[in-house]
Parts: C-alpha cells; sequence; structure tokens
C-alpha cells in the first residue's frame, strides 16, 4: 500500500479500501458486460429489421450496401458496419429464427440452465457474482420487452465468435453448447474454432462410464461434460506404425500443450509414469492429473490396442491407491480415465459391473506415423509428376480448342 504524508492507516481503512477496489472492479465488469450486450442487441435488431422489411425486395439487391456505407459515413470512427458484417447479423438473426426453429423457447430454456451452472460452478473466479448478476439485471429487461427475443446469454459471447459459430454449427443446440463453452471456459475465438473442429458438441458428454452409479447426480453431470468418448492425438507422432503404450505416452506428452488442449480446460499434469508404494511393491500410473473445477485427481492409463477387460480392474486399482495416498479431504473422489484404441462396447458395460470406483473409457485416434510421413525426396518427385500432369492437361485442352 502506498503511503503518504499525515495519515494514520489502520485495519478500517484497509478494509474501507478493499471495499472500494471491490466496488470499482463490480463497476467496470457492469459496464463490459452491458456494453458487449447493447451492442449485440443492435446487431441482433439489424439482422431483425433486413429479414422482416424484406430490405432487398423493397429496395433492391444493393441495399445492405447501402446502408453499410450510410452508417460508415454517419458513425466513421465505429468498427462493425462493413456489408460483409452486415450480412452476417441477417445471417445470425435468420439461423436461430427458421420456421423450424425455436429461438426464444429453445433459447431461454438452454439460457436459464447455462446462466445457472455458470454461477454456480465458476463463482470461485473473480467477478462471476457480478457477472451473473449484471446478467440477470439484463434478462430481466429482456423481459420486459419479449418481441426482442434475444437471449442475456448472448451478451457474454464477442461478436465474432458469434459469427464463428452460426458459420460452423448446424443446429440450434450445438450452436448453444459452444456459447455456454465459451462463456464457463472463457474461450478465444482461436479455441473454440478448435473445439468446433474437433465436433466437441458430438463427442463430450458420451464417454462410456458408470459416473451415475458412484458420484452424486450434480458432481455426475459435470464430470460427464468434462470427458469425451474420443481423442484426436493429431498432433502426437510415433516413429511406427507397431507401437507399444511407452511409444504412445512418450508421443503424447512430446506435446504436453497439445494434450492438454485435446483434454480440455482445467487439466493439470501431475506426473508421468507416477510411481506409488503399496509397502515394498511399486507401481507406476502412465498420467496422473489433477482437475481444477473438479477438484480431483485424474488417473489416466493408455492402451496402444482395444480395450480388454483386465484393463478396467487395473485403473480401479489405480483409482483407489490415489484415493487412499494422494487424496485429501477437500479433494472429490479420483476419477479414471482409460484411453484406449478401440473398445466393444458391450465387454466394457460388463467390466464396470463389480467396480466401486468412478471411471470412463474413450478411444483415440489420427496418431501419426513418422515413417509414414513422405520424405523431402519423396515430396520432390510428387511435385514434378504434378507438374507434368498439369502441363499435359493443359496441352489437352489447347487441342480441343
Amino acid at each position: 500500500m502506498v503511503k503518504s504524508h499525515d495519515v494514520h492507516l489502520d485495519a478500517d481503512y484497509a478494509d474501507w479500501i478493499a471495499e472500494l477496489k471491490h466496488r470499482y472492479r463490480s463497476a467496470q465488469v457492469k459496464a463490459s458486460v452491458r456494453v458487449n450486450s447493447e451492442k449485440l442487441l443492435f446487431n441482433w435488431q439489424l439482422g431483425r429489421d433486413l429479414v422482416q422489411k424484406k430490405a432487398e425486395e423493397k429496395w433492391g439487391a444493393g441495399v445492405v450496401e447501402q446502408v453499410s456505407l450510410d452508417l460508415q459515413r454517419e458513425f466513421p470512427n465505429a468498427e462493425g458496419f462493413s456489408a460483409l458484417n452486415l450480412w452476417y447479423m441477417k445471417r445470425w438473426y435468420l439461423f436461430y429464427n427458421q420456421p423450424d426453429r425455436k429461438l426464444y423457447q429453445a433459447g431461454k430454456e438452454i439460457d436459464n440452465e447455462k446462466l445457472y451452472q455458470f454461477g454456480k460452478e465458476i463463482m470461485h473466479q473473480a467477478g462471476a457474482e457480478i457477472l451473473l448478476q449484471s446478467v440477470r439485471e439484463l434478462e430481466d429487461e429482456k423481459l420486459q420487452q419479449p418481441v426482442e427475443e434475444f437471449p442475456a446469454l448472448f451478451g457474454l459471447v464477442p461478436w465474432r465468435h458469434h459469427v464463428e459459430i452460426i458459420s460452423k454449427c448446424k443446429s440450434i443446440e450445438e450452436a448453444l453448447f459452444y456459447i455456454g463453452k465459451t462463456i464457463e471456459q472463457g474461450l478465444s475465438r482461436a479455441a473454440l474454432v478448435n473445439c468446433i473442429k474437433a465436433n466437441l458438441f458430438e463427442h463430450q458428454g458420451k464417454i462410456l462410464n458408470n459416473f451415475a452409479e458412484h458420484m452424486p447426480e450434480l458432481q455426475s453431470k459435470l464430470v460427464q461434460e468434462v470427458f469425451k468418448e474420443n481423442y484426436d492425438f493429431g498432433f502426437a507422432t510415433v516413429n511406427h506404425e507397431i507401437y507399444n503404450e511407452d511409444d504412445l505416452e512418450e508421443a503424447l506428452t512430446k506435446s504436453i500443450t497439445g494434450l492438454l488442449l485435446e483434454l480440455g480446460t482445467g487439466f493439470a499434469l501431475i506426473g508421468r509414469q507416477k510411481q506409488l508404494w503399496a509397502g515394498d511393491t511399486t507401481r507406476k500410473i502412465d498420467l496422473l492429473f489433477y482437475h481444477i473445477r473438479l477438484r480431483c485427481y485424474v488417473v489416466c492409463e493408455l492402451k496402444a490396442k482395444a480395450f480388454e477387460p483386465e484393463f478396467a480392474g487395473k485403473l480401479n486399482f489405480y483409482v483407489n491407491a490415489v484415493d487412499d495416498l494422494l487424496k485429501d479431504k477437500e479433494d472429490n473422489p479420483t476419477i479414471g480415465l482409460l484411453i484406449c484404441s478401440d473398445m466393444n462396447k458391450a465387454e466394457v458395460q460388463w467390466s464396470f459391473r463389480g467396480i466401486s470406483t468412478p471411471i470412463g473409457v474413450a478411444t483415440y485416434n489420427n496418431i501419426r506415423i513418422k515413417d509414414a510421413l513422405p520424405t523431402q525426396e519423396q515430396l520432390k518427385e510428387r511435385m514434378e509428376l504434378l507438374q507434368r500432369e498439369m502441363r499435359t492437361t493443359k496441352r489437352l485442352m489447347k487441342g480441343k480448342k
């Protein structure tokens, strides 16, 4: 604390300053939420106007470009009034308002659910409770004007994120899923695009598991959302087509950033080949993580082959060992994650019977094989062949003329 002259600083003063700082941060968060929400509401209304006024039919095919010019002329320092951006506004409104879609009903239902989860799950983050309060205030205002059909949840997501979502998603449910993920995990636009490319909407929450049998309902749902049914290991390369678990583990941990990004937000790597002592015997876990959001250890076992029933028993052993040796009272029960190359779902489900710990079984794909990559000489030969084919095609085309 900076101290000036002629003052006596005590505990009451420190408490007051802390309160002032908190109030100012609250004002900053609320202002940011409100500004973003108001800008997005304007975009929404402009897109709605272009649709409902049937602007192109009424004023001609170039009306969007004309509106763009008029707005840029009036507000030369403002951003977002390009013709392309206006077309996106129209597309944004249409995406959620097709005849076979019901934005207000579907949006409001998921809106409230996500707001509840958002407030409950990340309240520990700075300003989360303030943000939630701001959204509730905005939602109250929108409820007085239901004709806008603009869920307050949309106001928490930057405009360019919305553009990516409507450009790449096929349904309202998928779009709202990524909106929720953006809010809950603070996704950058690049991270959002990666999630959509990985088809997280289809894969997340569908992992084969026994979470519901061994966890409270809310905790089970949270865990279900964190894990995927399939992991894309395209960032990792093994040396040969025939490889084992050690090779796979080494390839994954060489690009720890890629591994953590693919696992998802919240995973922190504790160790590779983590040793656990049971009396005079030592056992090694392939990968041990701690999940910050779930507040629990995650034991990850890798198998470079299809699932076999004994894998579940070994994973159960490791989960119990971590619970006894590493878990603190504040931690939630440890979770086991087995990732293998393939599985028979019936075998996995039968293997869960009699197991008392929460575990899930997933698959992986797209691991790269170093020997399968073309050499520089092979690439050169392929390029020369392609050039010859192009020259031949040109000659044939000239001959036809």
